[in-house]
């Protein structure tokens, strides 16, 4: 196995709600290469679409951006992901007949309520265009690209992707309640599957070489879970950019009677469970300078006030509440108070999700891992590790294309996810815990799961597991 000074390289491609990322790697982990460019999206009320066409012009850019200046470097492979429940419908030489209905897209409520799923989820979405469209091809987001690079009109989609579109991941094939669609759902393998190469057309567009090796790729979670490391069982990585994203390593699925844990399947067969909560950075107000904020807001520890920071209404992860809604209890004192508050708020949400997965028996005894747009923050990042009461580890590098850079080398090479991700992520920091500001924090946590019960979203049994190991964890209980 070649990994480092062997002129090969890997080519990670993240398609994320506002941008494609491409990045070229080295197989020690070096950046040789980036390219960035946005998006824009259409929203309205609860739509929010995309135009697939501006992913793959975006993709040809970005691609070229990473890869000028190493016209020599040997690219062992490609991988890209996409965000999880985005999908369109296509007819079968690939090309779009829809615009892309994005994850948060709200106009589902009826499908999803047919099929038992959140709206988030590609399911509904799909059942709601092919009864807007009339028919179709369902297709996730980076199918349409690995389409496009390898010239075929339809590809497999990964079944990391097609999780949220009712794949059954533990028998590896579509459930039987979804017969009746009949053949407009996709061929489906396992992520780290090559799909084909890099035809001379896509190569002209994009500057990747021609014959460039094609792999099935993974969800934006779980390529952000690969990129930082956190493959081994009782890991997490916690993805914090405008939501909160908890993923984990696990030997067995995390079973979740309410649904609100899945599994995706790792390409060994392992299982990577998680949940995604709708707190995030896309809580704090716009405009501000958000490193003046945060050198303010070392002064409100804890915040004067109680945030429940929601980007927006309903939550998904550590409890089902689709009629939750972003609360503040009090007024703050300042407008550092007030982002102090949201920053805290969004920790005891993190906390709360690592609960809840102690309460359903998931191993979460090992490293955690920060990642994520918000791990730019350095004080965001020391104030979560000290309410959390745990070291945090933070990548050198936080995108999602790393990760699936390491699935394509991973695949080429032979050598395990978890070994190819340690030779290729780089740990920046690790950060301790301070006692003294743990501490702190326990009062106002403990009023927040308090809260959360009051308002009928959190589920007693689980209020009162959180509230035994708070007691079982701090001093003098």
């Amino acid at each position: 196995m070649m990994f480092e000074g062997d002129g090969q390289a890997w080519l990670g491609i993240d398609l994320g709600t506002q941008s494609v990322r491409a990045l070229l790697v080295t197989g020690d982990g070096r950046v040789l290469g980036a390219g960035t460019v946005p998006l824009a999206g259409r929203r309205d009320g609860v739509r929010h679409e995309q135009d697939p066409g501006e992913w793959w012009e975006a993709v040809c850019v970005a691609s070229g951006a990473a890869l000028t200046g190493r016209s020599r470097l040997r690219l062992g492979g490609l991988a890209v992901c996409g965000t999880s429940g985005t999908v369109l419908l296509t007819d079968g030489a690939g090309h779009p007949l829809t615009p892309a209905v994005m994850y948060d897209d709200g106009r589902a409520v009826a499908e999803a309520a047919r099929v038992g799923m959140q709206t988030s989820w590609a399911l509904p979405k799909a059942l709601w265009l092919l009864e807007a469209y009339g028919g179709g091809l369902v297709t996730h987001q980076p199918d349409v690209i690995t389409a496009r690079l390898t010239g075929r009109g339809t590809v497999p989609t990964d079944s990391s992707h097609a999780l949220k579109t009712g794949y059954d991941v533990e028998r590896e094939d579509w459930p039987s309640q979804l017969a009746y669609l009949g053949d407009v759902l996709p061929e489906v393998v396992r992520p780290g599957t090559r799909l084909g190469e890099v035809c001379g057309a896509a190569a002209d567009a994009t500057g990747i070489p021609v014959g460039t090796p094609v792999i099935a790729g993974m969800t934006d979670g779980c390529a952000a879970q690969i990129a930082s490391g956190a493959l081994y069982e009782g890991s997490w990585n916690s993805v914090l950019g405008t939501t909160l994203v908890l993923k984990g390593a696990s030997a067995r699925p995390v079973r979740d009677s309410a649904g609100v844990v899945y599994n995706h399947r790792a390409p060994d067969g392992s299982w990577l469970p998680g949940g995604a909560s709708s707190v995030g950075a896309g809580a704090l107000p716009a405009g501000a300078d958000p490193a003046e904020m945060d050198r303010l807001a070392i002064e409100y520890e804890p915040s004067g006030v109680l945030a429940y920071p929601l980007t927006s209404p309903g939550e998904r992860f550590p409890f089902l509440a689709p009629d939750a809604t972003a609360f503040t209890l009090g007024t703050p004192a300042s407008e550092a108070d007030g982002w102090a508050a949201v920053l805290q708020g969004v920790a005891f949400t993190e906390r709360l999700c690592l609960d809840y997965l102690h309460h359903l028996g998931a191993p979460i005894d090992g490293p955690l891992t920060f990642t994520g747009g918000a791990a730019r923050s350095a004080y965001w990042n020391q104030l979560r590790a000290d309410i959390l009461g745990r070291p945090a580890r933070v990548p050198e590098q936080i995108e999602p294309a790393l990760g699936m850079a390491v699935l394509a080398a991973h695949s080429e090479m032979g050598a395990s996810l978890a070994d190819t991700a340690d030779r290729m992520v780089r740990i920046r920091t690790v950060l301790e815990p301070r006692q003294s500001r743990t501490a702190r924090f326990v009062e106002p946590y403990a009023r927040l799961v308090d809260e959360l019960e009051n308002r009928g979203w959190l589920p007693t049994p689980i209020a009162t597991h959180t509230r035994t190991r708070l007691n079982q964890e701090t001093p003098n209980s």
